[in-house]
């Protein structure tokens, strides 16, 4: 079950670099504060048609929560 935990880690933190990278560049001075503000890269994403990303980033850090939650047991 951990590594289940370290895959979604894994994948959320891959998610939120390409989220914040498909930011910068069409708005550089959104992806500095996206980094710094975790939230904001798929709020900015999803406004922005990143739809996909965002979707792959929300399921990874839910399953992020819920593995913790569980191991937390």
């Amino acid at each position: 079950m951990s590594w289940l935990l370290a895959a979604a880690l894994a994948v959320a933190i891959a998610a939120h670099v390409v989220i914040v990278v498909s930011i910068a560049r069409r708005a550089l001075w959104r992806a500095p504060l996206a980094v710094i503000i975790p939230p904001l890269a798929p709020y900015w994403g999803w406004q922005l048609g990143l739809r996909r990303r965002v979707l792959v980033w929300w399921a990874a850090v839910l399953l992020y929560a819920l593995g913790t939650i569980v191991l937390a047991r």
